[in-house]
C-alpha cells in the first residue's frame, strides 16, 4: 500500500511541476524564471532519489510534448533527471535515519549549488547553444546571473516549505 501512496504523491508532484513550469513561469529564449523546482525538490525530500529522477525526466518529457515552447531536445530530459538525482541523494529524509534541521540545511545548500551551477548553468547552457547556435557570452552570463539570484530563493523556499509540509504529508499519506 505504501508504494501506491508514493506513486499518487509522485503523480501529484508531476502535475504541479508541469503546471508551474509551463503555465506559471516567465520564459525568454535564454532564460526561464519560475518555481518549477519546488515539486521536484519536495519529491526528492519525501520520496527519495528513485522517484525524483523519474519525476524530473517525466516532467520534461510530458511537459515539452504536451505544451511545447520550442523544439524537443533530449538534453533537457537528462538535465531534469540529473537534477532529480542530485536533490534525491542529498535531500531524502529517510524515515529510518534522523536528520537535524542543520544537516538538512547544509545538504540543501550543497544540492541547490550543484544543480544551479552544473545542471542549470553549464549543461542547460550547452543545450541552448546547440539548439539556438548563439554565442556563449550572450547566453552564459544572463543565465549565471539568474542562478545567483535564484540560489537564496530556492534554499529558503524549500527549507520553509519542507518544514511546513513534512508533518502534513506524513499524516495524510502515512509515510
Amino acid at each position: 500500500m505504501l508504494i501506491t501512496k508514493k506513486m499518487v504523491l509522485a503523480a501529484l508532484f508531476l502535475t504541479i511541476e508541469i503546471i508551474l513550469s509551463r503555465f506559471l513561469s516567465i520564459s525568454t529564449p535564454i532564460l526561464k524564471i519560475g518555481f518549477g523546482f519546488l515539486p521536484l525538490m519536495l519529491s526528492a525530500v519525501i520520496l527519495g532519489p528513485k522517484y525524483s529522477v523519474i519525476l524530473g525526466g517525466l516532467a520534461d518529457f510530458i511537459g515539452s510534448n504536451l505544451f511545447p515552447t520550442g523544439p524537443y531536445f533530449p538534453g533537457f530530459l537528462l538535465s531534469g533527471m540529473l537534477s532529480g538525482y542530485i536533490y534525491g541523494v542529498f535531500l531524502y529524509k529517510n524515515p529510518q535515519k534522523i536528520m537535524s534541521d542543520k544537516q538538512f540545511l547544509i545538504r540543501l545548500i550543497v544540492s541547490v549549488f550543484l544543480v544551479l551551477l552544473f545542471v542549470n548553468t553549464i549543461l542547460n547552457t550547452i543545450w541552448i547553444l546547440i539548439i539556438q547556435k548563439r554565442t556563449v557570452y550572450i547566453v552564459f552570463f544572463p543565465r549565471l546571473l539568474k542562478q545567483l539570484i535564484m540560489f537564496p530563493i530556492q534554499v529558503m523556499s524549500i527549507y520553509w516549505l519542507e518544514k511546513w509540509l513534512r508533518e502534513r504529508i506524513k499524516f495524510l499519506f502515512n509515510l
